[in-house]
């Protein structure tokens, strides 16, 4: 009798224990994709690329992330690729593991290098939990039967982008100007547009910030855009724009005289980053160098 009840507390206890993992880990698994779906729809504007756009430029709907968005630059005709889970036109037979390699690494689960603009650079500096959530996040969204056509180079690409990427820890919060140009580097790459290039390929980081680039206006087909300066320098850069013009020309497209940027710009994205990353956001950007 007493060992009955024993056992019978033993069986109790353990299975309060298991319930208590299993919680812990759906916890767990529910905040990496919900992490995932931050990052994917605010700062890292991943549909910016991915999801194919009406003549306005603006996201189709029900058709997020489905790729086929076209760019005609410099390295080629570049098409988005699927990344909804779809198991024939996506990235559905993927892991976790190999979304995340491809996406720090550039290299596809067959070995196949991937080409620009993905920004592989940056994206080698997200750290080891952003770049699972994003991975997890990806793998949950709703498939989409979408088969776009491949990517035509007109440059050869590098057998790779470096070593394999080892431990990777984000800065911590609390450092705002780290931590903001975390989320303006790795995550939403904004120096990478933001960054002219020393040669072909290859960006001129000691003038970071300092605009140039010339990029398809993606809301107003056969015109370029060319990316401003967001030093702080007063005369061509942000020096004399308040942290709020800042701020809504991130989330709204909207300059301090009222002009609009165009689309190129993920501002339909940014309008949704929380208010805590956007003030480390602008704290980076005032510690950048002035440039001319």
């Amino acid at each position: 009798m007493r060992l009955g009840k024993a056992m019978h507390r033993a069986v109790a206890v353990f299975g309060t224990l298991l319930l208590a993992t299993l919680t812990t880990a759906s916890a767990s698994a529910e905040s990496l994709r919900a992490r995932g779906a931050y990052l994917v729809n605010t700062i890292a504007a991943c549909g910016n690329c991915h999801t194919p756009k009406d003549a306005k430029g603006r996201a189709i709907a029900g058709k997020e992330l489905s790729g086929g968005f076209v760019l005609d630059i410099p390295p080629g005709r570049i098409v988005a690729p699927n990344i909804t889970p779809d198991l024939e036109t996506g990235i559905g037979k993927w892991s976790p593991a190999q979304i995340v390699t491809a996406l720090r690494e550039g290299k596809r689960p067959d070995g196949r290098i991937l080409g620009p603009p993905m920004p592989f650079e940056w994206y080698r500096q997200l750290s080891d939990r952003d770049a699972a959530a994003i991975a997890a996040y990806v793998r949950g969204v709703a498939p989409v039967r979408h088969a776009v056509e491949p990517s035509q180079f007109k440059i050869p690409l590098p057998p790779s982008y470096g070593p394999p990427v080892g431990h990777v820890e984000a800065p911590p919060t609390t450092d705002k100007i780290a931590y903001g140009g975390y989320l303006a580097g790795p995550v939403g790459h904004c120096m990478e547009c933001h960054t002219p290039f020393a040669k072909p390929g290859e960006l001129d980081m000691s003038r970071l910030g300092a605009g140039g680039q010339e990029f398809p206006a993606i809301d107003k087909p056969g015109a370029t855009v060319v990316s401003r300066n967001i030093t702080p320098d007063p005369d061509s850069g942000l020096g004399k724009w308040s942290d709020a013009d800042i701020k809504r020309a991130i989330r709204t497209g909207i300059r301090p005289d009222g002009t609009k940027l165009v689309r190129t710009m993920a501002f339909d994205w940014y309008a949704k980053i929380a208010p805590s990353d956007l003030d480390a956001i602008v704290a980076y950007l005032r510690s950048l160098k002035p440039l001319k």
